[in-house]
């Protein structure tokens, strides 16, 4: 038994890593799931080094269990690495199941390997090894980190708002006694949030229009009625000076800093109620 966890199984789970980097360096996978395509965009590098690392630390495993037979030393520094590879592959898997509708399937073999591997190695302290999972899966659980998701995936107008700001509520009237359609997203929303910090972004109502070609954005009640006004008045193509400084063609050029003065301020962090940094304004 001791040979067939320490030995056999990882060199069993060596050989499934080296199978999957062989097929990515050739453009293949083993696993076709949209989950691992999704995966490897989380990465801050180029996934195959993942698989790299994978297989130097599963190799590492593989001869410190064959010289676990024979050496204490050996043994006590195998489950070092185990231990510190389910904790690894934990985090990584439980972060995907956060942000991704599906997991990476490889991934999820990878651990799961793991974990028979170590309750076959030393069924004692596989309960603690449990709860060492559970207590990574419940961390990340209360962490507010963003989704991997699409929230413009059709052509329109999609306004970027907060309920605590009276120039969002000034828009969305507009909009609503003119009955123009748009998908509402509030600025709570991770991604949005990160879309408006991208941009250099500093301040709420945002609306993005999609069509086929081009996203325009429009920063502020004024550029946005402005916007609204121009199109039904058959001058779209018309830009006047507020329009300027507070929209953009997100094909053509990146997004410039424009007035606050029909704008909530804006927190990455959290969101800053507007009502007295605005009154001024209003």
């Amino acid at each position: 038994m001791p040979f067939f966890s320490r030995v056999f199984l990882p060199f069993l789970l060596l050989i499934y890593i080296a199978i999957e980097t062989y097929l990515k360096l050739h453009h293949s996978s083993l696993c076709d799931a949209t989950g691992c395509k999704l995966a490897g965009e989380l990465l801050r590098f180029n996934p195959i080094y993942l698989n790299y690392l994978g297989l130097f630390f599963v190799s590492v495993l593989t001869l410190l269990g064959y010289a676990s037979l024979k050496s204490n030393l050996a043994q006590r520094l195998f489950f070092m690495v185990l231990y510190a590879s389910i904790a690894f592959e934990t985090t990584i898997i439980g972060y995907q199941f956060i942000v991704n509708p599906e997991p990476c399937v490889f991934c999820l073999g990878i651990f799961s390997s793991l974990l028979l591997i170590a309750l076959l190695a030393r069924v004692k302290d596989f309960l603690f090894i449990l709860s060492i999972v559970l207590a990574i899966f419940l961390a990340l659980s209360t962490l507010a980190i963003p989704k991997n998701k699409t929230f413009m995936q059709n052509d329109g107008a999609y306004l970027i708002h907060s309920d605590s700001c009276p120039h969002c509520k000034k828009v969305k009237k507009y909009l609503s006694e003119n009955h123009i359609n748009y998908t509402p997203i509030s600025v709570e929303e991770a991604s949005a949030r990160n879309v408006l910090k991208f941009m250099g972004i500093d301040s709420i109502p945002v609306l993005m229009v999609k069509d086929a070609t081009e996203i325009n954005v429009y920063r502020g009640d004024q550029a946005i009625i402005s916007y609204y006004t121009q199109k039904s008045s058959s001058q779209k193509n018309t830009s006047s000076a507020s329009l300027e400084h507070n929209s953009l063609n997100v094909n053509d050029t990146f997004l410039k800093a424009g007035a606050k003065s029909d704008g909530c301020a804006l927190s990455i962090v959290e969101t800053t109620p507007c009502e007295d940094n605005t009154s001024s304004h209003e």
